[in-house]
């Protein structure tokens, strides 16, 4: 099939992950990504978590390859006419531009929304900001990290004893900017395909990320903010069913049994189905008494044996078990292997 969007054009003014990774989203879908990178150092990324090798031949970072990938290249520097000049050039033909600079910087470089939107009245140019293009923390700097602990996501993810974990996946820059900005800058590109004018989006990757914070929004709704702490919800640990143990070998299994019947399945394979009646849909308190006890008789159990031993003998009851994978084993796992 032709891809979806053969023949978009897109300038990818972007750096680091999250607009990267958009574009690279576009691209993988067909579109023809430009990277415009300016002068001497480029994109921060060429450098950053580089390996030992790539420093010693002058290669880009596997960071900078993986996010990147798919997409032309060109040096541009935007403090010059002439480089000014040039994107302007390019936005006359261009569908989408994406920026992640912070707010006002393209103007100030005498190539904001306006002048491009004179150039091209049909270009989506696509902002993505940290905290967004306005209000008092506009210009404030930041990063993932700070992103999610602002958006009230960071202290959900914690430990037992409520200690926050910085998690290893970058939610905001992935959710709140990447997939946000595609979402918007492909429903701006269907307007403008249905003979609508173009659209200047902005993106703030931490008001994202609250948006997305469905469960907190739900417990907060039903005045249950408690729910949102770590073994308190029926998400977080607050039900026996839904939660993760350690086996034998010092390696986890995730439960995710949320429903009866996939509960029911899980008790019989592990010969106690006098635990399929304590459960959430059958009145069992989340986050109560009874469900701290059984999650820790569930621990016991699953001490038992090892991780693949349990998969073994529960991988094949479709009950909603699957192994913790280190990121080698997903990648060697059968779901990811190419053929």
């Amino acid at each position: 099939m032709t891809p979806s969007l053969n023949g978009l054009r897109v300038l990818d003014l972007t750096r680091l992950l999250p607009g990267p990774i958009a574009t690279l989203r576009l691209a993988e879908l067909g579109a023809d990504v430009l990277k415009i990178e300016p002068p001497g150092e480029g994109d921060y990324a060429r450098t950053m978590l580089q390996s030992e090798a790539d420093r010693q031949t002058g290669t880009p970072s596997a960071f900078y390859r993986i996010v990147n990938r798919g997409k032309r290249q060109l040096t541009l520097d935007l403090k010059t006419d002439e480089g000014r000049a040039k994107l302007i050039e390019l936005a006359r033909d261009a569908d989408v531009l994406v920026e992640s600079f912070r707010p006002s910087v393209m103007a100030r470089l005498g190539v904001g929304y306006d002048v491009l939107r004179e150039a091209n009245p049909k270009i989506v140019y696509c902002a993505i900001t940290g905290f967004g293009s306005d209000g008092p923390f506009a210009d404030k700097a930041g990063h993932d990290l700070n992103y999610i602990a602002y958006a009230g996501v960071l202290d959900q993810l914690a430990s037992r004893d409520g200690t926050p974990v910085a998690p290893n996946f970058q939610l905001a820059d992935l959710l709140g900017g990447a997939l946000s900005a595609v979402m918007e800058i492909l429903a701006a590109a269907w307007h403008v395909a249905r003979g609508g004018e173009g659209r200047c989006l902005n993106v703030s990757m931490t008001h994202a990320t609250h948006a997305h914070n469905v469960m907190a929004h739900i417990a907060l709704a039903n005045a249950d903010e408690a729910a949102t702490r770590a073994g308190a919800g029926l998400l977080n640990g607050g039900a026996p069913c839904y939660d993760v143990y350690r086996t034998r070998d010092d390696r986890f299994v995730a439960v995710g049994a949320l429903e009866l019947k996939f509960w029911r399945v899980l008790c019989e394979a592990l010969g106690r189905p006098d635990w399929s009646t304590r459960h959430w849909s059958l009145g069992q308190a989340i986050g109560g008494a009874d469900a701290a006890e059984l999650s820790a008789e569930l621990g016991a159990r699953f001490r038992e044996r090892t991780r693949d031993e349990w998969m073994t003998l529960l991988e094949p009851l479709d009950c909603c078990v699957a192994p913790v994978l280190t990121p080698a084993e997903a990648a060697a796992h059968p779901l990811f292997r190419k053929v």
